[in-house]
């Protein structure tokens, strides 16, 4: 029940909100209202130290890695990421007009228009600013890197653990009556039917396009190693189950270890890069987190370039670095930079929470088994190099 137990009470949080929204009077409602505000302020709060505590510990830690093979697998799994985000950035913007057609929310942020508002408001102000954040993990890592710096390595990732803590024990545990709140709120504002409708279409468009990435990531990989790329991700599938009911990269790694190994990749790449691709490379959390931006984006009205889109895509490569084996860990991670690049407020960045969640077992199923993959052409490149001395 435990590995079932968060996108069970996700999807029972919004069945109950649905429900008891269209009965319920204003002033339940607006108690639901007041806890959102709560949570969503608090969590506006702890996001700078997400950033931090993700970033820091993990710059740090691959700066102490074995050379060429970590900066040709961490160039790999960077390259996998952005190329993952592209293609669903394209994929998204050719396909919602067509799917979602002319539904939209654009009422979903003023209470005056729809939303119930709270009781009362209490000011959580974070400590810096998101992008202030990004450098100081940035710097902090980097150096911790360069000096070598094991004290303060080991400093930070005791305050990462802290931050795990708090997401595993606090948010997490919070998110779905969060969830509940906003789809009871919106429910009595009549603005529930166009979410779920959108939940449905955009759910089975990221599935596809998890599918259609694998079978790329493993033709790349099986055409450089002279294996089926069919062979290979059945291989591969034993993982991908084990990430579907864990929600966890890290979770998963001695399945995908095991499984790796199976596909002709010498025992030490595969020891070497299977455990740290568990943790850099989130090519299916990226799938799905800018297929649902852009889907709360477009429901809100808002239009974003592709420029801006693409800056945005470039820093979720790095922002989620060491994302916590934990279920949201991404979308946790990506927070600040939907605040900060997309200009997401509290209940735009509730409706991206509760639509990753939703499908976040499969962005990590995808993720790990992608894994497999990029071992496989580490392994290749590796020997190529090898052949050119």
């Amino acid at each position: 029940m435990k590995r079932f137990g968060l996108l069970g009470r996700i999807i029972l949080a919004i069945i109950l909100g649905v429900l008891i929204g269209s009965f319920v009077n204003e002033g339940i409602i607006r108690l639901f209202a007041t806890f959102n505000g709560l949570f969503g302020g608090f969590l506006s709060f702890i996001i700078p130290f997400i950033i931090i505590g993700f970033i820091t510990p993990g710059i740090g830690t691959m700066g102490l890695g074995a050379g060429k093979t970590l900066g040709l697998s961490t160039i790999l799994a960077y390259a996998s990421t952005i190329i993952a985000g592209l293609i669903a950035y394209f994929v998204a913007r050719g396909a919602y007009p067509n799917i979602l057609g002319n539904q939209t929310l654009e009422s979903v942020t003023d209470p005056s228009k729809g939303l119930s508002e709270s009781y009362f408001v209490i000011e959580m102000a974070p400590p810096m600013e998101v992008m202030t954040a990004l450098l100081l993990a940035f710097v902090l890592g980097i150096g911790i890197a360069a000096i070598k710096g094991d004290k303060l390595l080991h400093v930070m990732i005791d305050f990462r653990d802290i931050i795990i803590l708090v997401i595993e024990k606090f948010i997490i545990p919070l998110l779905p009556f969060h969830i509940f709140g906003l789809f009871a709120n919106m429910t009595h504002a009549g603005q529930v039917a166009t979410i779920l409708s959108v939940f449905a279409k955009v759910f089975v468009m990221i599935i596809i396009l998890h599918i259609l990435y694998l079978i790329l990531q493993y033709s790349v990989a099986g055409s450089m190693s002279k294996q089926n790329p069919f062979r290979m991700i059945k291989q591969m599938l034993p993982a991908y189950f084990t990430a579907l009911g864990s929600q966890s990269s890290a979770a998963t790694i001695p399945v995908t270890l095991k499984q790796s190994k199976t596909l002709n990749i010498r025992e030490s790449i595969a020891d070497f890069t299977v455990p740290l691709f568990a943790t850099i490379h989130l090519s299916g959390s990226t799938i799905t987190l800018v297929s649902c931006s852009l889907a709360v984006m477009y429901l809100h009205g808002d239009a974003t370039s592709f420029g801006s889109y693409f800056q945005f895509i470039l820093m979720l490569g790095i922002t989620m670095v060491a994302a916590p084996g934990v279920p949201g860990g991404a979308v946790m991670a990506a927070a600040g930079l939907l605040e900060s690049m997309l200009g997401f407020d509290q209940t735009l960045l509730s409706l991206m929470i509760a639509l990753y969640l939703a499908q976040d077992s499969f962005g990590t199923a995808c993720n790990v088994t992608g894994d497999g993959a990029l071992a496989s052409i580490t392994n290749s490149l590796s020997k190529f190099g090898k052949h050119q001395k």
